[in-house]
């Protein structure tokens, strides 16, 4: 019976995938992780909930919600310069939990919260680009929308299949228009208050604005701060390229920090223009409150530069959706590589140096789900996407209690381990399962997003069948890759172990 062979590997380097390595340095990378989180669009339209949670204090919920992030961030940080690999949480996970937690920690919820998001982002790059092309009757027609999305979703992969190096370069263009939309924004309402061209609902700017214990909704403040975590996410993307930066170990870790400092200053930034702007009772307005940024922005900016607002909002989304084709197929590379995947999602590109096989599929999976989603209901994405928070909170816990398990041999002999990979990674740990909790209960009342089944809120029921599927997926496929699910491809271990790993195996056979 055919055996497979071994394949050694030196100290704790990832197997060569056929990426290309060294091809991008720290300034394409963080513009990779900037990218995925789509801050213009993820301001525009969750800014408006978060002044309803918490009027004035807005600043303060951001500042809040930083913190876990942050935390979890080191955990990346740290993880990835021991263990870089374009998997990244799958194989951390993996390493320090086993097999089926990584498969279905690492692999299954990061990968659905992805591609329900890529479905929802596929559509509001299409709908906002039409309503800047002066098309907004098309962007009213669901199956205009959902075709034109699809053709979204193709046109990302090609971009993807072409090279590491063209994707970095298209995000370079399509981000730095974000930060100058919402830096823009900033300046024209801030300059707008000292002139007193405000809006009559405008508020003087205050510190208390920034103090968290200001607010006397303690409620409210928590339900803004769950708001602000999750417009947060998307940046842990950049991992993936990690294979392919200039150092590995260190490169990725260091566009993870700057990263998330640079979307905490634009979001506070932005925040404090609006509500000084506008004041609590402009935006939260029935007509603002779902679309802040492309309401105020041509009462603050002019309406030529409201209408760069409106377009970067919608290129925001697309350039999400263009990182996910780079992000997505590259973890499947990596899980095809242990063996935790089909061997077909290790085949490259060899002349540009991508996973050429799992983008197709992934492009053709995105289309699927937005066809699905957008067939049983116009507003079915929207609902998904609110699920994927549960989502987003598992996988961010699973991924910084892993860093405090994996470096627990360092911590009795050095303060600098015991802060920074166990004392903080442990809050941002306990901070995400308090919003997966949160989220849950918030999500299970009927009057959560207006849509519910048996008395429970119809996201509840999706976040949740989403997770209870991945649990029977992540079951039924241990026997079809056995050798992963073994132990045999990623063997578990900690910090002490990390030069003992033994040879991993690859899918070539010999008689």
């Amino acid at each position: 019976m055919p055996q497979p062979r071994s394949v050694p590997l030196l100290r704790n380097e990832a197997p060569s995938k056929g990426l290309k390595a060294g091809s991008i340095g720290i300034g394409p990378t963080v513009a990779l992780g900037l990218a995925a989180v789509a801050p213009a669009y993820s301001l525009a339209v969750t800014l408006g909930f978060v002044v309803l949670a918490v009027g004035s204090s807005t600043p303060a919920a951001f500042l809040l919600g930083f913190l876990p992030i942050l935390f979890t961030a080191l955990a990346f940080r740290d993880l990835n310069k021991e263990m870089p690999d374009c998997g990244g949480v799958f194989v951390w996970i993996t390493r320090v939990f086993g097999p089926a937690a990584g498969w279905f920690l690492g692999g299954w919820v990061p990968q659905m919260a992805t591609l329900i998001a890529s479905a929802a982002l596929a559509q509001v790059a299409t709908t906002y680009l039409l309503t800047v092309l002066g098309l907004a009757w098309l962007a009213a027609e669901p199956v205009a929308v959902a075709a034109i999305a699809c053709g979204l979703i193709a046109f990302s992969a090609y971009i993807a299949v072409r090279g590491i190096e063209l994707s970095a370069w298209v995000q370079y263009g399509l981000i730095a228009l974000q930060l100058v939309a919402l830096g823009g924004f900033g300046i024209s309402a801030f300059s707008a208050m000292a002139t007193g061209r405000a809006m009559a609902e405008a508020e003087q700017p205050s510190l208390e604005w920034f103090n968290p214990f200001a607010s006397d909704d303690v409620s409210g403040l928590v339900s803004g701060v769950i708001l602000c975590l999750f417009i947060y996410w998307g940046w842990d993307a950049l991992i993936a390229v990690n294979e392919e930066t200039t150092d590995s170990k260190a490169t990725p870790g260091r566009a993870v920090i700057i990263t998330t400092i640079i979307l905490l200053f634009f979001y506070v930034m932005t925040a404090s223009a609006a509500v000084g702007f506008a004041g609590t009772a402009g935006i939260t307005d029935p007509g603002t409150v779902s679309d802040v940024l492309t309401v105020l922005g041509p009462q603050a900016a002019g309406e030529v530069f409201g209408h760069v607002i409106m377009l970067a909002v919608g290129l925001s989304a697309l350039a999400a959706l263009m990182t996910v084709a780079v992000s997505t197929p590259r973890t499947w590379l990596s899980m095809g590589t242990y063996q935790a995947l089909p061997h077909a999602t290790t085949k490259m590109y060899p002349r540009r140096g991508t996973p050429r096989t799992s983008i197709v599929w992934w492009a053709l999976i995105t289309i699927v789900i937005t066809m699905l989603l957008s067939a049983i209901n116009a507003n079915f994405i929207g609902l998904a996407i609110l699920s994927v928070g549960l989502m987003i909170a598992a996988y961010y816990a699973a991924t910084a209690l892993a860093s405090v398990v994996y470096f627990a041999p360092l911590m009795r002999a050095s303060t600098s381990a015991l802060v920074f990979q166990g004392i903080l990674p442990g809050l941002g740990a306990l901070l995400m399962v308090g919003a997966f909790a949160y989220s849950a209960v918030d999500m299970i009342s009927p009057e959560y997003a207006g849509l519910s089944w048996l008395g429970i809120g119809s996201v509840f029921w999706i976040g949740v069948g989403a997770l209870a599927l991945g649990l029977v997926v992540t079951v039924a496929i241990r026997p079809r890759f056995r050798p992963f699910f073994s132990g045999q491809t990623i063997p578990r271990g900690n910090v002490r172990t990390r030069h003992e790993l033994p040879a991993i195996l690859n899918n070539e056979t010999e008689a």
